[in-house]
């Protein structure tokens, strides 16, 4: 076999997943007409994550032409509304799609509660099974694990209990080194996933093909961090360290440290704080108090301590990791 047949099936059998994180809302408690409560579809190798529900979080959703079948699991931070009051009408919605699939839901403990409570009342059938994930620990945990993708929590200090959250990507396989392999006709394509996974190849004769010399590294996995409402809190640094992106809530400024410590929320300062500590590739800000209209001035505040500072843009679609934050038309 010629080495462009060998290459042609490689690409054939090679398939390139890209890492997208979608901003549906950024805002905090109150919606306004440019913003919406939190909530993010992050997707991550051929999985979509939908991460906090604010009101209105179906409707930007349909705005960002997501696929509402595709989104399979969900992550709660905490109870309050503008995290997850657009639940109960995004379940609506599945049910009147037609959704058979199960739906799993991750959220602090009380939000099997609430939700079934509002089924009640409005004698509402989901008529597809709702499995809950209730949370109480107060230290990480893996919550979700699949062949490709973990998922930890992020215990965060707010008024009430509150999780951030680490998306993962396993170590990923090695890459096939196609020049090297051509030089031996007894490997086949049958052989080439075990030389992914990182196997020698022994040669009918005997002899040993080191992996290394057929292979070159694979591609780094990436990681995400969803860091909501929280006061500073440095212990979260261990378990975010390295992270390719990291979402973190800069409700006030730093003048307003105080008010911030009382809310418990953080500033921008000290969310760039934890960017810094913990090495992250990027940082994205978010949850702002609406008694700011300039914007800017948290991009301006953090980027003192971290450089690679941004602010969300409604439905902005971002590649995880890329060299910097584009919008991607719809």
């Amino acid at each position: 076999m010629s080495l462009g047949t060998r290459n042609f099936l490689y690409l054939c059998l090679f398939k390139i997943l890209s890492i997208y994180l979608t901003i549906l809302g950024f805002n905090s408690a109150i919606p306004t007409i440019n913003s919406s409560p939190t909530a993010q579809l992050l997707e991550m190798e051929d999985r979509c994550f939908l991460i906090d529900c604010g009101e209105g979080t179906q409707v930007q959703l349909r705005k960002a032409k997501a696929r509402f079948s595709r989104i399979n699991h969900v992550f709660i931070s905490h109870l309050h509304g503008d995290h997850c009051f657009g639940l109960p009408g995004l379940i609506s919605s599945f049910r009147l799609l037609g959704r058979e699939t199960p739906l799993h839901l991750y959220a602090p403990k009380g939000i099997k509660k609430m939700l079934e409570t509002i089924f009640e009342t409005a004698e509402m059938q989901h008529g597809f099974e709702i499995e809950y994930h209730e949370l109480e620990s107060r230290k990480s945990e893996k919550i979700y694990e699949d062949k490709k993708v973990e998922v930890f929590t992020i215990p965060l200090d707010h008024r009430i209990y509150c999780n951030g959250y680490l998306f993962r990507e396993k170590p990923k396989n090695r890459h096939l080194n196609m020049e090297e392999i051509s030089k031996y006709s007894e490997i086949e394509i049958c052989d080439y996933q075990n030389l992914k996974a990182g196997n020698d190849f022994i040669l009918k004769d005997g002899y040993i093909l080191k992996n290394e010399i057929l292979t070159t590294d694979p591609t780094p996995s990436v990681s995400y961090a969803f860091c909501s409402d929280t006061r500073f809190k440095e212990d979260i640094i261990p378990i975010i360290k390295n992270a390719d992106v990291l979402y973190h809530e800069s409700t006030f400024l730093q003048d307003l440290e105080e008010t911030a410590i009382r809310t418990g929320h953080s500033t921008a300062f000290e969310a760039a704080l934890i960017a810094q500590k913990a090495e992250v590739g990027k940082l994205i800000l978010g949850h702002f108090s609406n008694r700011y209209s300039d914007l800017t001035l948290f991009t301006d505040e953090a980027r003192q301590i971290f450089p690679n500072t941004f602010l969300p843009e409604t439905l902005e679609r971002i590649e995880i990791p890329a060299a910097d934050f584009r919008l991607m038309a719809f």
